[in-house]
């Protein structure tokens, strides 16, 4: 779509008076930065940064391993048999937050309303920018051109009033691509979207809405509020902001995580302790990587569980030194699970969370575990 009042001079009082949010999102992020450094041995081949297998779990996959369905997140063993041709390649996390560092000076040359989502994205607010017109379109080209000349790495980008309209709109032309959603284009943006592409509507939510005959953001801008909030809680009046294109949420460049987590629900209910733990496996490795991306550690570690009729339960405990590493989650993971027995019903939910989180400068030392049931 074509970019809103490009010059800062042009444009009816309703683009001017308009938000001006960039989603700016690395290309396949660690994976590019190893092409880049090691262009004989990866160049143009399908690689995948993580664990090999058949215990490790993809981190991030090159443009080439996509189209043979690698992703990440996703076990390292069934990517390998996905595409045979597939070479994995260890994660070089110190080198990863240096190139990220590199970025984010770029990005605060605009702004300095810059909030990092991960180590390779981040919104921008550029309404009032530091430099330059007051323009969106051209602040996000910029971008992308002086990240490509100082490190070498493509990055793909969103503009748009709100942020979820700029996150989906960076989503749409990648690698290397921009999308400019302008403020009179985004009720018909949102409209043609899958109800996936929400923030929030997961696997199971999305079930429950098209059971409701709610499939794309259309439907959502037709189903009255009070109706999604009847369904789905405090959460409807969060899809119904999104739907109409109201969403007013800040740029937060000091926003001060409180916990870090990932969950995955299952298409089958989960009975026996055993698979639960190969379950939990890549959650864990997927916690671990969130929290180095965070360059943060913690001393509180969650397990949620959700049965197959929704009944949530957790189980936490408190260790005396913060850790981060996968072992160390899954050490604990294992130790929740079991203590005091194994879940007595079948789950459809796996969750991990770690949360009085603390700088790693200021983390130090080994693990020690003091385990608190």
């Amino acid at each position: 779509m074509s970019g809103y009042d490009p010059d800062g001079t042009s444009g009816n009082d309703t683009e001017k008076d308009a938000r001006r949010i960039v989603h700016v999102d690395m290309d396949a992020f660690y994976a590019q930065i190893e092409q880049r450094d090691f262009p004989d041995r990866y160049a143009g081949k399908p690689i995948a940064v993580g664990g090999d297998p058949p215990r490790g779990v993809v981190q991030t996959a090159s443009y080439e391993a996509r189209p043979y369905g690698v992703h990440s997140a996703q076990p390292a063993v069934e990517a390998d048999r996905k595409c045979p041709d597939l070479i994995f390649v260890s994660p070089r996390m110190d080198v990863y937050q240096e190139e990220s560092k590199r970025i984010r000076k770029i990005l605060r040359r605009y702004t300095d309303l810059v909030e990092p989502l991960s180590l390779d994205e981040a919104y921008l607010d550029v309404t009032e920018p530091k430099t330059g017109r007051p323009s969106g379109t051209l602040i996000a080209r910029r971008l992308r051109a002086e990240i490509y000349e100082e490190t070498g790495l493509t990055a793909s980008a969103g503009v748009g009033p709100g942020k979820f309209v700029a996150k989906v709109a960076s989503d749409l032309d990648k690698p290397d691509g921009l999308t400019v959603v302008r403020p009179d284009e985004q009720m018909e943006f949102i409209a043609q979207l899958p109800i996936e592409k929400f923030h929030g509507i997961g696997p199971v939510t999305a079930a429950k809405m098209q059971e409701l005959g709610i499939q794309t953001g259309a439907d959502l801008q037709e189903t009255p509020e009070r109706t999604l909030i009847h369904h789905f809680g405090k959460r409807g009046r969060h899809f119904k902001t999104l739907a109409v294109g109201t969403d007013d949420r800040p740029v937060q460049p000091d926003r001060d995580r409180k916990s870090v987590g990932a969950e995955r629900t299952f298409p089958e209910d989960i009975a026996r302790a055993e698979t639960m733990l190969d379950r939990l496996s890549p959650i864990a490795e997927r916690v671990a990587q969130r929290l180095r991306q965070a360059n943060r550690k913690g001393r509180t570690v969650t397990l949620k569980l959700k049965s197959h009729d929704h009944q949530v339960s957790t189980r936490q405990t408190t260790v005396d030194r913060p850790l981060r590493a996968e072992d160390a989650l899954m050490t604990i993971t294992e130790r929740l699970l079991r203590r005091p027995h194994p879940p007595d019903e079948p789950v459809r939910l796996l969750g991990i969370s770690v949360s009085s989180l603390t700088d790693e400068e200021r983390a130090g030392g080994q693990l020690e575990f003091d385990f608190r049931p």
